[in-house]
């Protein structure tokens, strides 16, 4: 079996600097990247990855909390960060904290004790001072959707609130005056949120907001088409739905149809999150664009720059301005 003493030997370098070319370090030139990893392919040399992880303090492994392991939304996440990571050459421990404290805690410490390089959180149970506390030990953190004071700089966050506006004032544009509202479980930041933007929506053109017009869901599908059988009891005049995500839009388009309502000339229905199957549905959904891409890639590469010192191709930024995306089930009055 070859060694790393060899492999120096045939590239004519240092150790040291097989070791770097190894552990990704970017503070090698790309022709003596070559020469070492040309050296190792023809010598069929295979690094010990515990003697690496010993010997540079690094396990080029970075943890991934997210709150579940299935749906468009984390599915995106989760592809998209692991994409960016593992073209520079890193590997993702992924795991799930099911939007529970304990839960959430017990994922990252299992995350800790991986020594993972660095953790990207998507979590939404465990509290501030918490996460603050986190940041401040030995592990590089940073947290996707979820804004903590005195943390930006470590956050990636889209503006919900304006998110949820744009979502309601698109119904208003239309002509619409009765919107009910779906939102997502309360308890949750992001969904609160997007309930105050559409609350806000309202107030700006006049509305009074109705508490007969909202029903609280859990961002499942399912909920979706509970939500829209309640306010046609509760709130039967509404000519437009709004939804806190695409989720719950498509389950709430499907209860719409099987009431016999035609999307979008007798209810119009607005989603949230833009996720790959909103353009699929029919008719196309009229969403808010969430970009959890860019967030999870502008993450992925805030860790490869401040761990690992492989430089961002684009600038970082933190805050993210949703969008609204046009379809088919938002109709006029």
């Amino acid at each position: 079996m070859a060694t790393i003493y060899q492999v120096s030997e045939a590239a004519g370098v240092s150790l040291a600097t097989v070791s770097r070319v190894m552990n990704g370090n970017a503070k090698v030139s790309e022709r003596t990247r070559k020469k070492v990893e040309s050296a190792m392919a023809s010598l069929g040399y295979q690094p010990n990855a515990i003697a690496q992880s010993l010997a540079s303090n690094r396990t080029n492994s970075v943890g991934l909390l997210v709150s579940e392991l299935h749906g468009s939304y984390f599915g995106d996440l989760m592809s998209t960060v692991e994409n960016v990571l593992k073209r520079n050459g890193k590997h993702v421990i992924i795991t799930a904290g099911h939007v529970d404290e304990k839960r959430e805690h017990e994922a990252i410490e299992f995350l800790k004790s991986r020594r993972c390089d660095a953790l990207i959180l998507h979590a939404e149970a465990v509290s501030d001072d918490y996460l603050k506390k986190l940041v401040n030990s030995k592990v590089p953190v940073v947290v996707i959707n979820r804004k903590v004071d005195e943390l930006e700089q470590n956050c990636f966050v889209v503006d919900n609130v304006k998110g949820g506006y744009l979502a309601t004032k698109a119904a208003i544009d239309a002509g619409h005056k009765n919107i009910a509202y779906i939102s997502g479980p309360l308890f949750k930041k992001d969904a609160s949120d997007r309930l105050a933007g559409h609350k806000k929506a309202l107030e700006e053109a006049g509305l009074t907001f109705d508490s007969n017009s909202t029903f609280e869901g859990d961002f499942h599908e399912s909920s979706g088409q509970e939500g829209m059988q309640h306010l046609q009891a509760t709130f039967p005049d509404f000519t437009a739905l709004v939804c806190a995500n695409d989720e719950m839009a498509s389950g709430a388009m499907t209860a719409a149809r099987e009431a016999g309502f035609d999307i979008p000339s007798k209810l119009s229905i607005v989603g949230f999150d833009n996720v790959l199957f909103s353009r699929y549905l029919y008719p196309k959904l009229t969403t808010i664009n969430n970009p959890i891409h860019a967030m999870g890639e502008m993450a992925a590469h805030w860790v490869l720059e401040h761990v690992y010192d492989i430089k961002s191709p684009v600038p970082i930024e933190h805050l993210f301005v949703p969008e609204v995306v046009d379809r088919d089930t938002l109709g006029t009055l």
